[in-house]
């Protein structure tokens, strides 16, 4: 994490009698070198979830109901105009949440850790409810003592505010992105709640929207098959670079990007404003696993899973539109071994 850390707390909620309880943290920590390490591991971690919402503070006019009001917004414009300390904001944001989970019936033991950071020229700020787990460790005279340490590889209520595009673009849908759980939002309910703020663009359907836009290039464009896929392939390259850098991909910019590899007379970036109302935004959050279509065919049903890439097809791999046989020359090592092993051979 190259990043200049500002701020950072944690504040413990724990369980007893059936009860959640909050025990707030009197001052920041220090900035040290184990701080960094925690906020690297978490920032890892996040990047690495492959599903991720995007948000943005709820607003006057918007008919979003929620369970508990809160007023997280407005604490943390007090704490960015400098009206509150890091700490009391910080505190106020932990009750919040304490109250959100008395809410909900929620006994989760586990650590509120707020941080501000600046990277890449830009001002953040993470929150997340990082889960604890029991352990074994070696204290200093070689006993074995029990303690309780972070779970950060199973964080789950995870949000990060890019507080330079909230100030410089309030009508922003994005500046706030969170993990999105298997089962959809409801994972994250209370979470977003408590942060006050409403989803905004969805990765999953603006990521299926561009595949079908690349698709629809390719044929009004007349690609021959080979540039076709490469087109598909550059433009997955592009967008999994900037999801690694936890960065928006921009039309401008990927079509001035294609243009250098593929150039035609009409650019996407030209071919994207002629789709009038099924235009793509003009920057947007990806979802990788979607994006993945663009160069890999996977499906599954009635007991058979399959997937390879799109160049293996016409080659290893071959499809009898007619029959709908698909067949393939040369299986993967591991799944050769387990078939030959079922058939009795070389066993």
């Amino acid at each position: 994490m190259h990043a200049e850390v500002q701020h950072s707390i944690i504040h413990q909620f724990y369980t007893n009698d059936g009860q959640i309880g909050l025990r707030v943290a009197p001052a920041t920590l220090a900035i040290n070198d184990e701080v960094s390490l925690l906020l690297e591991e978490l920032t890892q971690v996040y990047q690495a979830k492959p599903s991720k919402g995007y948000a943005r503070f709820l607003r006057a006019e918007d008919e979003h109901e929620v369970s508990v009001e809160s007023n997280f917004p407005e604490l943390l414009t007090q704490w960015h105009q400098q009206q509150l300390e890091f700490v009391d904001f910080s505190q106020q944001s932990a009750k919040l949440l304490h109250q959100q989970l008395q809410h909900y019936g929620i006994l989760e033991a586990g650590f509120l850790l707020l941080a501000s950071y600046r990277e890449r020229g830009q001002d953040y700020l993470v929150v997340a409810f990082l889960p604890s787990q029991d352990g074994v460790t070696i204290a200093a005279d070689l006993s074995v003592d029990r303690s309780s340490q972070l779970a950060i590889s199973k964080v789950q209520l995870a949000a990060s505010v890019n507080l330079t595009e909230w100030q410089e673009e309030p009508e922003s849908n994005s500046y706030i992105s969170f993990i999105k759980g298997r089962a959809g939002r409801k994972v994250s309910d209370f979470f977003l709640d408590f942060l006050g703020c409403a989803e905004g663009l969805n990765a999953k359907k603006q990521s299926q929207q561009l595949v079908e836009s690349i698709h629809k290039y390719a044929r009004e464009e007349q690609l021959p098959a080979d540039e076709a896929r490469q087109l598909r392939k550059s433009v997955y390259e592009i967008c999994d670079q900037q999801w690694q850098q936890g960065e928006p991909v921009r039309v401008k910019d990927l079509s001035e990007q294609l243009r250098e590899s593929l150039p035609r007379e009409r650019s996407f970036a030209d071919f994207n404003q002629q789709q009038a109302e099924h235009a793509l935004v003009e920057e947007f959050p990806t979802d990788r696993s979607t994006l993945k279509k663009l160069v890999k065919f996977q499906g599954q049903g009635g007991g058979l899973s399959v997937a390879f890439e799109q160049d293996l097809l016409g080659a290893r791999v071959e499809y009898d539109p007619q029959t709908d046989k698909l067949t393939i020359h040369g299986t993967p090592p591991n799944l050769r071994d387990q078939l030959r092993r079922y058939f009795g051979i070389d066993s």
